[in-house]
């Protein structure tokens, strides 16, 4: 059965069928640091609404996607090193310019430092059995992680894109991914960004030029086209 996704610009995939064995759902960075109380996002001063707002559709998401054999799930986390040996120095001194020292205590313990509660994936987004974690030093999935090699050994093609924030971790994701060959779809109520301007404006450089980057859908069409397969 041929499967394709409502999408703008273009009905998704390029190619004119979603095929689960070669198509890896992405979660990017959906930990208390970004979407919870007291973490790196809520340190900042900032609505904290804004990205939480993705949790439930990515729940329903994955709630979908784990009925159908075949998908490759993975989870990613940003943090570094407990020394912070990884941390370059720029972003150190940013984090503390804006009182949310990268390192420093607070009430979910060091801030994206690993193996800090801050740290950990959200409880309502927790990894199923099987599914992949991917830990990463910054912005991009593909930066100083073994993401490419596992796409490569799953013979993932395919990407749908979901998670936090819009601007950054997941556009910067998309961008290295759409250099590498990968045909990406992001699903745009599955993320959410510090600033709503910052996240239209992300949305709107993925649609140009014909889908520059890939294409946008959201949960919904996501799930009830998949939902074919199930």
């Amino acid at each position: 059965m041929e499967v394709t996704i409502k999408a703008d610009p273009y009905e998704w995939p390029y190619d004119g069928n979603m095929d689960p064995q070669h198509t890896a759902l992405l979660v990017i960075d959906m930990q208390h640091d970004f979407c919870g109380s007291g973490g790196y996002v809520d340190k900042m001063g900032y609505d904290l609404s804004l990205t939480a707002r993705a949790i439930e559709p990515i729940k329903h998401v994955l709630g979908s996607v784990r009925t159908i054999p075949g998908f490759t799930v993975i989870h990613t986390r940003e943090g570094h090193r407990v020394d912070l040996a990884d941390c370059p120095p720029n972003k150190l001194w940013r984090s503390k310019k804006i009182q949310a020292g990268i390192g420093d205590p607070g009430p979910k313990g060091r801030i994206l430092v690993r193996g800090e509660p801050g740290w950990d994936i959200i409880d309502e987004l927790r990894p199923a059995s099987g599914e992949l974690i991917l830990d990463k030093p910054g912005k991009g999935s593909f930066y100083a992680t073994d993401l490419e090699m596992l796409l490569r050994t799953r013979g993932i093609t395919h990407l749908v894109l979901t998670g936090i924030t819009t601007d950054v971790c997941v556009h910067t994701t998309m961008r290295e991914a759409n250099d590498r060959g990968y045909e990406c779809l992001l699903l745009e109520d599955c993320t959410g960004a510090t600033d709503e301007g910052n996240h239209k404006a992300a949305i709107k450089m993925i649609k140009m030029q014909g889908g520059v980057f890939g294409a946008v859908s959201n949960s919904q069409d996501f799930i009830k086209a998949i939902q074919q397969l199930a």
